[in-house]
């Protein structure tokens, strides 16, 4: 039994066997819905091309015919919808929500925390590799520059946690944090981790590249990670030298021996590229350190002696300074963008303080941002630029129409759906466009039923 919403004041709990689940989602099918949220169905197919319910089934280890990866399911496409809040203050029912995840009811918050609940950090992480090396395979990373940002959230905790300042005239607070790992190319996340307030970048930073690491194959050798003035660290640039097979830049604080530094190198030194901006690479050694000699990237801007401006870079490889610095380290805020676009999907509340808990909830978040940069591959501007939540007001849950079966096949009518006639050729014909792709066109956890669109 579970317990389920029946409507958005009312709970009741339910038999969730396999044989009453797929009995309740036939019927329902066969009976036909109409609602506002079948735009959701649209990301049925990237679920088929990215293969999501194969890794739910490999995170919840249960059967495929079982509710656990259903409920799963439930996770990803709330987070696609950029729901937020406890569950009894909303309703998703009878809108074709509930039957997109296979499932006949909305499961209650109590059903989340008890899934959520059941699996670790470890599983959470596992996931999250898996998902990676699917989407390396697909095409969604180059591998060649990755950005890192620690993404801080107010959390509202009654526990005594460590206190962080998000700005410097700001009152500290406490918080739960993220740390994010993106391809700087392609503006797609690798992977991330959390934690409370207490740990320092330098220690969370090389666990992250090592989950990076596995998602990356062997064969990709040197990619160039860039980070901000946070991870300028003698013992994360160490550590990330010594035990990872990725280079690191980092900026030099703007501090009077920095600038000593800078302003004794040699004239002869830098390398003048065009008006205003010259560049030089110099050895560069820790006080106390006895590691190899790190490299001073030195970036000098002015024409004349008296208007020079420095500012210094750390890098662990010996690259060039103009490729590095005005080439690919402004591509670092790209991140920034990241968590501006796509925030709302899970990543812009602490909510609990059960880590694993919630470590398991943002896994389905990016699970959901995988499935939704696939999507807008086949959305027509401007609809592919919109941010996550304008997408999900007004594409995902903004859609009218219904849903019924034909034969082996629910059909997905929408009937103010904008752009239809480029929305056309992308989506009606679906089953014979995933065969040509080498896609099975069954649905696994709607019985294999297949699916199509008309736009009217």
């Amino acid at each position: 039994m579970i317990q389920t919403h029946c409507s958005k004041r009312k709970t009741r709990r339910e038999s969730c066997d396999a044989r009453s689940i797929e009995r309740r989602v036939r019927q329902q099918l066969a009976d036909g819905i109409c609602g506002n949220l079948v735009g959701l169905w649209l990301l049925v197919p990237e679920h088929l091309r990215l293969g999501t319910w194969d890794l739910l089934c490999g995170w919840t280890g249960k059967p495929a015919e079982g509710v656990e990866a259903r409920l799963a399911l439930q996770l990803v496409h709330e987070a696609a919808l950029c729901v937020t809040g406890i569950r009894q203050e909303r309703c998703l029912r009878h809108r074709g929500f509930e039957v997109a995840n296979g499932l006949p009811f909305v499961a209650t918050d109590p059903a989340m925390h008890g899934l959520l609940g059941a699996h670790s950090v470890a599983e959470a992480e596992a996931l999250q590799i898996a998902l990676g090396q699917i989407r390396h395979a697909s095409g969604h990373y180059a591998g060649k520059l990755l950005a890192i940002d620690p993404h801080r959230i107010v959390s509202y905790t009654k526990r005594r946690t460590r206190v962080r300042r998000p700005a410097r005239n700001a009152a500290a607070t406490k918080t739960t944090q993220t740390f994010f790992c993106l391809d700087a190319d392609t503006c797609q996340p690798y992977c991330f981790t959390i934690g409370t307030s207490a740990p320092t970048v330098a220690q969370v930073t090389p666990h992250l590249l090592e989950l990076v690491g596995q998602i990356l194959p062997a064969s990709d050798q040197g990619a160039l990670v860039v980070a901000d003035g946070e991870h300028f660290t003698a013992e994360l640039v160490q550590q990330v030298h010594r035990s990872t097979r990725f280079d690191l830049v980092v900026p030099m604080p703007n501090q009077p021996y920095v600038q000593k530094r800078l302003k004794d190198i040699a004239p002869q030194e830098y390398t003048r590229h065009w008006a205003g901006l010259a560049t030089a690479k110099v050895p560069y050694t820790f006080a106390r350190n006895d590691a190899d000699p790190f490299y001073l990237l030195a970036q000098r801007c002015g024409e004349r002696p008296q208007e020079y401006r420095y500012k210094g870079f750390l890098c662990t490889a010996d690259r060039d300074g103009l490729d590095t610095l005005p080439a690919e380290f402004p591509k670092r805020w790209h991140i920034e963008e990241f968590y501006n676009a796509d925030q709302a999907l899970g990543w812009q509340r602490a909510g609990t303080q059960n880590l694993h808990i919630r470590y398991g909830q943002m896994t389905m978040a990016l699970l959901a941002q995988a499935a939704i940069a696939q999507l807008r591959r086949r959305l027509p501007a401007p609809t592919s630029q919109w941010d996550a939540k304008h997408l999900a007001k007004e594409l995902l849950g903004g859609l009218d129409g219904d849903i019924r079966v034909r034969a082996d096949t629910i059909v997905v009518t929408y009937n103010n759906a904008p752009n239809a006639e480029q929305l056309r050729e992308q989506f009606e014909g679906l089953p014979q466009r995933l065969e040509q792709e080498g896609v099975s066109p069954g649905i696994p956890w709607l019985y294999n039923l297949k699916l199509d669109f008309r736009f009217r």
